[in-house]
C-alpha cells in the first residue's frame, strides 16, 4: 500500500506564503513538515519519534515512525534493543534507525487548525530572523519610513517588511508627526529579542547630524573630509568638528556649501538646529579655541591629568561665550571632550593678583624678608618654601636683583624654616600618638604624618587598611599619586605577612620540653 498521499496544493501554498513573506521556499516547506509531525504524534502517540516529509517535486507527503537501534533501551517509544534489532532486521546497526512507513492522516478540523498555528509559528520566527540578519549590519544608517501607529508617544515606523521604534526621547522637541507621515531617522541599534527583533531609531543622535552631511556633502562620502566629532542641543544648536585629508580643500567652506545650500538642506531636516562647522585640531588648545567660536579667546591652560581647560576670554565676550543656559560652553565641551571653566580677563587679573598676594605673603613670613623680595622670588615662578630650599644656589643668585650673598641667605632662611616647621610637624604627630613604625616610612612628611594622626591613622594596622584613594584623600591629591599610596600601603601590611610566616610556630613547645613531658 502507497502510504504516500498527494498534495500539489502544498508545494502552491508555500511559495505563495514564501513570496509574500519574502522567506525561503524551504523554510515554509520545512515548517509545514513540522506541522504534520505534530499531527501525527497527535494521532500515533506524543512519544513516539514521528516524522513527515513533503516531496519537493509533486508534493506528496509521508509519515513515518522512526526507531534507533541501542545498547541499552532507556525509552521503548523511539528505541530498540541491539538483540531485538538482530532477529528483525540483522543489516541494522547500533546507531542507526528502523523508519516504519505510517499511513497517511486525514487533517481533522482541531489537526489542521494545529498545523496552521505551527506554521504560521515557524514562518513569524523566520521572518523575525531574517529581519534581524537584513538590519544588524545596518546600525549607523538612515533610513526613511512611513509612521504606522503611535503608541504611548512613541513611534512605531514601517521599514518595507519591518517595523522599527522611534521612542519619543529620539524625537526633535516641539516635533510631531501622524500616522502616515514619512520620517527619516537614524539606526542607532537593532537588538534580537524574544518577541523578535528590535530596531531603534533616533533624531536626536549625533550620528544622525552626521549622516546628513555625508548625504549632503560629496567630499564626505568619498572620505576627503572626515567628520571628527558632533556634539548636539537637538532641535537648538549643534557643533561640528571637520579635518580635509586634501590640503586644497576648505572642510568647513564645503561642508557650507554655495551660499550655504548644503548646511541649509540639513538645518530644514532638523527643525531649524543651528549648526556650527568648525576645523578639528590634533592640538587640544587650538581645538577647543576653534570649538568656543564664535566667542573669541585669548589664553588658554590646560590641565592634562584633571581633564580640564581654563579659558580666558575678554570681559565684553563672555555672555557669548557662555551661550544662552550655558549651551555654547557644554557643546563645546562635548565636542572637545574637556571639562572647560570660562573666566574673564579682569576675573584672571584679580585671581592672578590674589595668588601672587598670597604666595609673597607666605615667603614674608617664612623668611623675614620685604616684599619686594617676595615678589621678586613670586615672580621667578617659586611657589613654595622647599622650591627655594632645593634650588641649586647659583639658580638663586641669578635673579635680577640678588647676588651670591643675598641667595645664600634666603636658601639658609628657608632651610630653617623647613627643619623647625619638621620639628613643629613631629612633636604634633608624637603627641597625636602616630607611631615611629608609622613615621620610618620614608614617603610619608611631617606635615602627611599630622594629617593622618588628625584622622586616627596611627598604627601601621591603621595605615594597612586604607584603600589608596582614602589615603590620598587624607594626605592631599596634590602630593600623593596612586602608584605611591599603593606602595605606601604595602609597606604597612608587610608585617603582616610576616606574623603569617611565624605564626605556625607559636604556641609549639621546644623538642626538650615534649621530652621532658614524655619523661
Amino acid at each position: 500500500m502507497d502510504t504516500a498521499i498527494a498534495r500539489p496544493e502544498l508545494l502552491l501554498v508555500a511559495d505563495a506564503v514564501a513570496r509574500e513573506k519574502n522567506i525561503d521556499r524551504e523554510e515554509v516547506l520545512e515548517a509545514m513538515e513540522q506541522a504534520i509531525q505534530k499531527a501525527g504524534r497527535a494521532k500515533y502517540g506524543h512519544e513516539k519519534d514521528i516524522r513527515a516529509t513533503i516531496d519537493r517535486k509533486s508534493g506528496d507527503v509521508r509519515l513515518s515512525r522512526w526507531t534507533e537501534i541501542v545498547d541499552a533501551v532507556e525509552n521503548e517509544e523511539t528505541q530498540m534493543g541491539k538483540a531485538d534489532a538482530a532477529k528483525l532486521f540483522p543489516d541494522k546497526k547500533v546507531g542507526e534507525f528502523v523508519v516504519d512507513p505510517l499511513p497517511p492522516i486525514d487533517f481533522g478540523r482541531i489537526a489542521a487548525q494545529t498545523a496552521k498555528q505551527v506554521i504560521v509559528q515557524r514562518v513569524r520566527e523566520y521572518e523575525r530572523k531574517r529581519q534581524y540578519d537584513e538590519f544588524k549590519d545596518r546600525v549607523g544608517e538612515i533610513i526613511n519610513g512611513v509612521v504606522k501607529r503611535t503608541e504611548y508617544g512613541n513611534l512605531m515606523v514601517e521599514l518595507g517588511r519591518a517595523e522599527a521604534l522611534l521612542r519619543r526621547d529620539e524625537l526633535i522637541a516641539r516635533e510631531s508627526f501622524r500616522n502616515g507621515d514619512r520620517v527619516r531617522a537614524y539606526i542607532y541599534d537593532v537588538r534580537e529579542e524574544p518577541r523578535g527583533p528590535q530596531i531603534f531609531l533616533s533624531r536626536t543622535h549625533p550620528g544622525f547630524l552626521a549622516k546628513l552631511f555625508a548625504q549632503e556633502v560629496p567630499e564626505i562620502y568619498d572620505g576627503i573630509i572626515e567628520i571628527k566629532a558632533v556634539s548636539r542641543d537637538p532641535g537648538s544648536r549643534a557643533k561640528m568638528a571637520v579635518i580635509s585629508r586634501d590640503s586644497s580643500i576648505d572642510p568647513v567652506g564645503a561642508c557650507v556649501g554655495m551660499r550655504g545650500s548644503r548646511v541649509q538642506a540639513v538645518v530644514q531636516e532638523l527643525q531649524g538646529e543651528k549648526i556650527d562647522i568648525i576645523p578639528w585640531s590634533s592640538q587640544a588648545a587650538t581645538f577647543v579655541v576653534n570649538a568656543l567660536a564664535p566667542a573669541e579667546v585669548t589664553k588658554v591652560v590646560l590641565d592634562e591629568e584633571a581633564g580640564r581647560v581654563e579659558v580666558v576670554v575678554p570681559d565684553e565676550q563672555l555672555s557669548l561665550a557662555i551661550g544662552r543656559r550655558g549651551q555654547n560652553v557644554r557643546l563645546a565641551s562635548q565636542l572637545t571632550r574637556w571639562d572647560i571653566d570660562i573666566l574673564t580677563e579682569a576675573e584672571e587679573s584679580e585671581r592672578r593678583q590674589e595668588e601672587f598676594r598670597r604666595r609673597s605673603g607666605l615667603f614674608v613670613e617664612a623668611l623675614d624678608v620685604d616684599d619686594m623680595i617676595a615678589g621678586l622670588l613670586v615672580t621667578e615662578g617659586f611657589t613654595t618654601v622647599e622650591e627655594l630650599a632645593f634650588t641649586p644656589l647659583d639658580e638663586v643668585a641669578a635673579i635680577e636683583g640678588f647676588d651670591e650673598s643675598v641667595a645664600e641667605e634666603l636658601v639658609r632662611r628657608a632651610e630653617n624654616f623647613l627643619a623647625q616647621r619638621d620639628n613643629e610637624m613631629n612633636d604634633k604627630r608624637i603627641a597625636l600618638g602616630v607611631s615611629d613604625d608609622v613615621a620610618a616610612i620614608e614617603v610619608l612628611t611631617p606635615q602627611m604624618l599630622v594629617a593622618l594622626g588628625e584622622k586616627e591613622v596611627k598604627t601601621l594596622d591603621d595605615l594597612g587598611d586604607l584603600a589608596s584613594d582614602e589615603l590620598i584623600e587624607i594626605v592631599g591629591a596634590d602630593h600623593m599619586d596612586e602608584a605611591t599610596a599603593n606602595e605606601v600601603i604595602m609597606q604597612a601590611r608587610a608585617h603582616w605577612f610576616d606574623a603569617e610566616e611565624v605564626a605556625p610556630a607559636i604556641g609549639a613547645e621546644p623538642a626538650s620540653a615534649q621530652e621532658a613531658g614524655h619523661d
